[in-house]
This record gives structure tokens, sequence and C-alpha cells, in this order.
């Protein structure tokens, strides 16, 4: 009776997150494009709520709620379908939709895809090959072949991910980065714009003008000998339309580059005026603290990297022993370490959900567009389905020993510190990197 109502529990909560995932689909990520087909509707959103559901297990496992074998259950259950989803079915609809883009393909779609499909298998089995990911005695079909895969992809897009973010947080809200724009400056960059566009309108006139007479001499002219005339030597008025079709076409690209010049004005100047608020003062502070996180950030992965040092008790536990031993205080370490590793993980449930969709989104707005769209959805949902897998495999060493149980049971018997190193490399190279390309990309700025 328990495992019923457990299960209840679970699906009612699967239902909710499956309908937050379609009203994130229909509402804010696809309301300006055409994705009609159901299937990949219905594959985002299960996919999101299958990575919800992984974090709301944590969180249950730290409360203590629904039974253990409750719980087990629902782990491999949800993982096995996670893993479904991100191997099998979501890599196949990729191949379908794109091959059906190709002109010569889009008459055999169902063999073409099968192809592709087979090479996205054999480059994902490939990809564990040079990793210590997995011990001698798992066997090929095992379940850990398949997590410690999606693992090395997953923890090296939050790696990426994460090493971008900690550069960009405080460049984006510290005044410090911030470009100061007058209204003097504004003002000369439009009339330097509408001066442009002027000298366009002016010239096509003209172009228009000349192409008309040039047209109607060769009218009243007539006859095959006069045609091969103008053909073996062109007139004065074919040279100059020319000549003044190329100036037309430098000064539109001209006025594309001012017009986002402009754009890039307001912004600054928009941020210059929210940097006055008092909201604008709280994220510049936040800005500050983001910064000097991001440099502890640094050289602890640094250091990790140099020692070969991973973690061997959750920061949760260390931190409250470190506090009571310090402070000298006694209290229920194991009692505390409970509560403040649900709200740690909580906000890191949050922010990571957060974080990511806010990054979808901004992905999808670059690239998308009305036939690319069904392909770029389903490659979201399968970075979704890789990241959230990965965040629980990375989390796992923020719980303390007594809630990591069924969950290294249910993942298998991986190398978890590998992926803890590979997680300090990657995010040490995509801080320096994003540093560096943030700095030339202010120097060179206009």
């Amino acid at each position: 009776m328990s495992f019923l109502l457990d299960s209840f529990i679970m699906f009612t909560s699967q239902v909710l997150f499956f309908g937050f995932g379609w009203l994130f689909f229909m509402r804010k990520l696809f309301k300006d494009y055409e994705v009609r087909h159901r299937g990949v509707q219905l594959i985002f959103s299960m996919t999101f709520a299958l990575s919800c559901t992984m974090f709301e297990l944590i969180i249950f496992e730290i409360l203590g709620l629904l039974h253990t074998s409750s719980r087990y259950v629902h782990w491999k259950l949800n993982l096995y379908v996670m893993l479904l989803f991100i191997v099998l079915l979501v890599p196949f609809y990729i191949s379908y939709f794109a091959v059906s883009h190709v002109p010569l393909l889009s008459s055999k779609r169902l063999p073409a895809a099968c192809t592709v499909w087979g090479s996205f298998m054999l480059l994902f089995w490939k990809i564990g090959d040079p990793f210590p990911i997995l011990s001698p005695r798992h066997g090929v079909l095992s379940i850990e072949q398949l997590i410690s895969r999606v693992g090395v992809v997953g923890v090296t897009l939050m790696a990426l991910l994460s090493g971008f973010g900690a550069v960009n947080c405080p460049y984006t809200y510290m005044a410090y980065f911030l470009r100061i724009v007058t209204d003097a400056d504004v003002f000369a960059l439009e009339r330097r714009l509408l001066q442009t566009l002027d000298m366009i309108v002016s010239k096509k006139k003209r172009l228009a003008m000349m192409e008309r007479e040039q047209g109607g001499k060769e009218a009243k002219a007539g006859g095959l000998w006069s045609m091969l005339r103008s053909v073996a030597s062109p007139t004065h008025t074919t040279e100059g339309c020319g000549a003044l079709r190329e100036e037309v076409s430098a000064l539109e690209e001209l006025s594309r580059q001012l017009f986002v010049e402009v754009v890039d004005l307001h912004a600054s100047k928009e941020r210059v005026a929210y940097s006055r608020t008092l909201q604008g003062r709280y994220f510049n502070y936040l800005g500050y603290f983001f910064s000097g996180y991001c440099i502890w950030k640094i050289f602890i992965a640094t250091v990790n990297i140099v020692f070969d040092r991973v973690g061997k008790t959750d920061p949760v536990t260390r931190g409250l022993e470190i506090t009571a031993g310090y402070l000298g205080l006694s209290f229920d370490v194991k009692f505390w370490s409970q509560h403040v590793s649900f709200i740690l993980v909580g906000i890191i449930v949050i922010t990571s959900i957060r974080g990511l969709l806010i990054t979808l989104t901004k992905f999808f707005y670059a690239i998308s567009s009305t036939k690319s769209s069904n392909v770029i959805v389903l490659v979201l949902a399968q970075i979704m389905g890789m990241y959230f897998v990965s965040c629980v495999l990375l989390l796992r060493m923020s719980l303390p020993l007594a809630y990591r149980g069924i969950i290294t049971e249910v993942l298998g018997d991986l190398h978890f510190s590998f992926y803890h190193r590979w997680f300090d490399v990657i995010f040490l190279l995509s801080a320096l990197s994003s540093m560096g390309f943030l700095y030339l990309a202010r120097k060179h700025a206009p």
C-alpha cells in the first residue's frame, strides 16, 4: 500500500513538472516559432520532467520522504527512462529531422536517419575509451557503460557553462566594466547613420535615373548592329552605373554596422542608468561577490589539478565540523548537516534549472529558424538531459555519506573522483578562455 501511495506522489509530481515544461516550451521558448510536431513537444517536456524528478528524489533522500524501497525503484525507473531518451530516442529524432531538410536524402529519410544515428552511437561509444571511468569487470551491456559516457559529455558541458558563467556574471553586473555613454555620443552616431541613409537614398535615385536614361537610349537606337556595338564597347553610362552600385553596396554595409553600434550604445546607456538604481547597486555588489568566488574557484581548481586532490568529506559536514571546532560550540553535526544539505541542494537545483533554461533560451533565439526549430529543440533536450544527469553525478559529493547510498547504488560502480577532476580541468580552461575572449571583445569594442 505504501508503494502505491509513494508511486502516486511521484507520478503526480512528474505530471506537474511535465506541465511546467510544456508551458515553458509554448509560452517562452517557442512563442515566435512554428513547432507543431507533437513528438518534439512531448520529448522536450518529458525530458524536463525526468530531469526535475531526479532532483526531487535527491531532496526526498535528504528529508527521508517515501519508503527506501520506493525511492530505489523510482530512481532506477527514472534513470533508465532518461537514458533511453538521451541515448536512443532523441538522437534518432535529431537524425530524422536533420536528413529531412537535405533534398537528396528526403526521399529515403528512414535509412538515412538510421545511418546518421548509427554514426552517433559509434562516436558516443568511443568517447569513453580514453577516460578511466569504469572498472574492467563491467560488461559491455551494463548500465554503467551508458552513465559513464553520458557523464563525460554532461560534465564537460557543465564545466564549460560554469567557467563562462563565473567570469561573465561579474563582468555583466559590475559597474566597473560598464561603458560610459553620453547623450552626445548617441546623437552623433545616430546623425551619422541618418546621413548615411540619406546618401543611400540619393544614390539609389540617381542610379534609377541613369538606368532609365540608358534604357531609353537603347530603345531608340534599336537594331542588331547597335546592340553588338554596345556589347563590344560599353558606354560611360554603364560604367557609371556599375560604380554607383558598388558605392550603394558599401554604404548599405556601413549603415548596417552603424545600426548595430547605435543599438549597442543604447543598451550601454540603459545599463549605466540601471546601475544607478537601488537594484543596480545590489547587482553591482553581487558582482564583487561573484568576482571573489570566481577567483577562489579558479584557485581551488588549480590546486585540485596540481595536487590531484578530490574531497573525501562533503563540504556541508566539513564546514560544520570546522565551525564547531573554531567557535567551541557543541551541537549535533549530523542533525544540522541534514537541514543545511537540504537548503544547499535546493539552491543548487533552483539555480541550475533556472540558469540552464535561460541559457537554452538565448541559444535558441540566436541560431534557430522556422526550418531548423525542430532539430534545435531536440538538441536542447539532449543537452538538458545529459546536463542534469551529470548534475546528479557531481552533486553526490556534496551530500553527507548517509544520503549517498541509493544514489551510488543506482549510478553504479563508477570512478566518481575522475569526474570531479575532469570538471576542474574543463572549468579552468573555460574560465581562462572566457577571460581572454571578454578582454579582446572589450578592447576592440567601438
